[in-house]
């Protein structure tokens, strides 16, 4: 990736009358795109930057279609970061979750990241190699043509229809499939949360299935389990030992749309410590996600301060 100028900040939108600049323009496309490749919200903005960068550098009256030239840079720049990324992955130190960001409302109307894929989702992602990984994002989630997505990555027509259906294959025998319905991820999140507040560890049992497992990535940086934690007793246990600690004295867990779904964050004086994300089956709670890198968190501190808005 090339060395990054520091000193140029990303343009600011223009005033009413002025022409719009395409980098501005598709933003928040350009973000979506790598964050959907990355599952990190600090490497996705380093991508725009480079992409700016690069737009910055070229003959812009000799792009036939800035949008394209946008969409192929920041692909191909993902691919090259997402390539390195999964090699330091393999060294990192515990469960590796995607950095979460919070989808409020009224940012993802107007943001064309709107369907923005769920945690899980990312999960899954991250087991398809980088260039099945474009190819599915670009087709499934932004809906571009097997053409275009062959322009992007250099690729035929074809190849990109054959990685499509292997991606596909892969993407759908291991998406989760859960049906909570809005309601009741309300109810069931309202509970947990009421559980741990209170400490009720026949309460917070109840709400988790007997399968359930719990990731938890503090990236070597704060104190994490390392390994994944299996079963009601040992999940919730775990939980209310956490936020019984001196340390976790004055935490407040809240409701926050986080991926697209109501979740769970954390929250110290003014700073979001931690996001809960999970899915839910049959009314209980099968899979948690508990993320407390600090260096992950950017995505769920105040919604002002959303990343996915224009800077």
């Amino acid at each position: 990736m090339p060395e990054r100028d520091t000193h140029q900040p990303l343009p600011e939108p223009e005033l009413p009358g002025e022409p719009i600049d395409p980098f501005v323009e598709h933003r928040r496309l350009l973000f979506g795109t790598a964050y959907h490749l990355l599952g990190s919200v600090a490497d996705t903005e380093d991508i725009l930057q480079d992409t700016w960068l690069k737009w910055r550098a070229v003959d812009q009256a000799s792009v036939a279609h800035p949008k394209a030239y946008l969409v192929r840079t920041v692909t191909n720049l993902a691919l090259n970061h997402l390539t390195s990324a999964r090699a330091a992955r393999e060294t990192y130190i515990g469960p590796w979750i995607p950095e979460p960001v919070i989808t409020a409302p009224t940012a993802a109307e107007e943001s064309e990241m709107a369907d923005t894929v769920s945690t899980a989702m990312l999960v899954v992602l991250e087991t398809l190699n980088p260039v099945e990984r474009a190819v599915f994002v670009l087709r499934e989630v932004f809906g571009y043509s097997y053409a275009d997505i062959g322009g992007f990555l250099d690729r035929p027509e074809a190849t990109v229809r054959q990685i499509l259906h292997r991606a596909r294959s892969h993407v759908h025998a291991r998406r989760p499939r859960f049906d909570a319905d809005d309601a009741a991820r309300k109810q069931i999140t309202e509970k947990f949360m009421a559980a741990c507040h209170g400490g009720d560890l026949n309460a917070l049992m109840e709400l988790l299935a007997p399968e359930v497992t719990l990731w938890n990535d503090g990236g070597g940086i704060v104190t994490a389990a390392r390994r994944p934690l299996h079963g009601p007793d040992h999940v919730a246990r775990w939980l209310l030992g956490v936020l019984a600690k001196p340390d976790s004295a004055g935490v407040r867990l809240e409701p926050v749309v986080v991926n697209g779904e109501l979740s769970i964050v954390g929250t110290l004086g003014d700073y979001r410590i931690g996001a809960f994300t999970y899915d839910i089956r049959d009314g209980r709670i099968e899979n948690i996600r508990f993320q407390v890198n600090p260096e992950k968190l950017r995505g769920i501190q105040a919604a002002d301060r959303n990343p996915r808005t224009t800077e």
